[in-house]
């Protein structure tokens, strides 16, 4: 019986799985690996201290520029201040970050997976903790064969350690966005921080270490769903890793390249140095097509750049291009980039709509706000003379971070009500005067009654009126009066 699978990866009859074999990417040095440290240091660096970045707000608010503030139910983003009835802004911002994405995988594939996913970031910092204790590649490779020696078990240890410190500050700067950071900091110093915070910094700690430390590649290949999603969001146009084959084969070593050239046979650029598998954080040999694992990162491209230079040879037999380009340089017909077609432009003005609509919203916003509910039972009670009494709950919100006052009245085009707030005295024209603090809400008990004996419909729409006496900001909102059915 004829099978084609490789003896070598077949597995043992107790055996249900094979483990995944240890990477050791090689250091590169080029273009796109110095993209990469510019682009870890700015966002570690956005991450690990912008909690600590100060920002006036007032008196009696918090100074800290971007805060998620649970106990006082607002987050804040410098000049932004969020209250929890604008989780809308939240969801503006999902729908933004998703079409992104998108918009990222149209222009350049796994864009976001090579350069700015916090796996990949973490992982490139990692990596370089490794090096800097065990060395490169073939001297880690070689160190790991080693037998165990006081000097493995010193680098070893002085690797995970760094490895910890770098997962535990990561656990730690999360938490400083939830809380005021030099404050927690010094709680956190001095053992005085909640269980909570300390749990949190835990978890955060071990995901981080155990992802970034040891997983790897495997996050990448295994948990993350984005790379099985993006498969069906790409297209030919798409500028991806890519191993030009029309140029590069047949490989081959460079001196029996050379001799099959001077023979007048075919002979690639591809010397079969696989210094771009060596390279590759997960593993891959780009020169295979397009891989699951591939996370567009460009190191191989790098490191081919590399060794054409070396050789002699034009650069660019790895570089980012497109399934089009491939077949059109088979045809001997000239590349041609498409950025700009329906998927592109769908996908930017579908971001520039939402960021439209929230920037609109969030410039035009109301600093007041007021929320009735009608009394479900009784709806209505008949009093004395005829006069119909409904009850409102009322909660008023002040958004400011000053003391305002409010006024609040009733209108409606059905007839004359007069409105009373069960603890605040009514002014001589029929208004409300309420006070409110500086960032808070107020809930009221609101009673509107009719004029006596009066005809009115079973539902009478009513207009609750309440003004900023300061700057004349005003909202409406419209309930119903409740009458019995004539």
């Amino acid at each position: 019986m004829s099978t084609n699978v490789d003896p070598s990866t077949q597995l043992d009859e107790d055996t249900w799985f094979v483990s995944a074999e240890k990477v050791y990417p090689q250091s590169v040095k080029g273009t796109f690996r110095t993209i990469k440290w510019a682009i870890l240091f700015v966002t570690l660096g956005i991450y690990y201290f912008l909690p600590f970045i100060r920002w006036d707000r007032g008196p009696g608010a918090p100074d800290q520029a971007v805060l998620v503030d649970f106990e006082a139910r607002r987050a804040y983003f410098f000049f932004i201040e969020i209250w929890p009835q604008e989780v809308y802004y939240l969801t503006g911002l999902l729908v933004i970050a998703a079409v992104m994405l998108f918009l990222m995988n149209a222009v350049a594939g796994r864009v976001w997976c090579g350069y700015l996913c916090p796996q990949t970031v973490w992982t490139d910092l990692f990596l370089k903790v490794e090096r800097f204790f065990e060395g490169d590649r073939r001297q880690r490779i070689n160190f790991d064969k080693e037998p165990w020696t006081a000097n493995k078990v010193a680098r070893k240890t002085g690797k995970h350690a760094v490895w910890l410190l770098i997962a535990w500050w990561t656990g730690g700067a999360w938490v400083l966005y939830f809380a005021d950071a030099p404050t927690l900091v010094y709680e956190l110093a001095t053992g005085q921080a909640s269980l909570v915070v300390y749990a949190w910094i835990g978890i955060l700690t071990f995901t981080t270490y155990s992802l970034a430390g040891h997983m790897r590649e495997q996050v990448c290949t295994y948990m993350c769903p984005w790379p099985r999603i993006q498969a069906a969001l790409t297209d030919e146009y798409a500028l991806n890793v890519t191993y030009r084959a029309d140029r590069g084969e047949p490989r081959g070593h460079l001196k029996e390249n050379k001799k099959r050239a001077a023979e007048g046979l075919p002979a690639g650029d591809c010397i079969d140095c696989h210094q771009c598998v060596a390279v590759c954080p997960t593993g891959v040999d780009i020169r295979k097509g397009s891989q699951l694992e591939c996370i567009q990162c460009g190191l191989c491209i790098d490191a081919c750049d590399n060794i054409m230079t070396k050789v002699g040879k034009p650069t660019g037999l790895i570089a980012y291009d497109t399934d089009i380009n491939m077949e059109r340089r088979e045809q001997g017909l000239e590349p041609v980039y498409k950025f700009i077609r329906p998927r592109t432009v769908i996908y930017a003005a579908i971001i520039a709509i939402s960021a439209g609509i929230m920037l609109y919203t969030l410039m035009n916003r109301q600093m007041i706000d007021l929320s009735v509910v009608h009394d479900r039972n009784p709806l209505y009670v008949v009093q004395d003379k005829g006069v119909i009494r409904n009850g409102y709950t009322m909660r008023v919100l002040n958004k400011m971070n000053e003391a305002q006052t409010f006024t609040l009245a009733v209108e409606s085009d059905s007839g004359e009500f007069t409105a009373e707030v069960i603890g605040v005295e009514s002014n001589a024209d029929g208004s409300i005067t309420i006070d409110m603090g500086p960032d808070r809400t107020r809930q009221i008990r609101a009673l509107v009654f009719s004029e006596p004996d009066v005809d009115l419909p079973a539902s009478s729409p009513l207009d609750f009126v309440l003004e900023n006496t300061d700057n004349g900001e005003k909202v409406v909102i419209t309930d119903f009066f409740r009458a019995p059915e004539q």
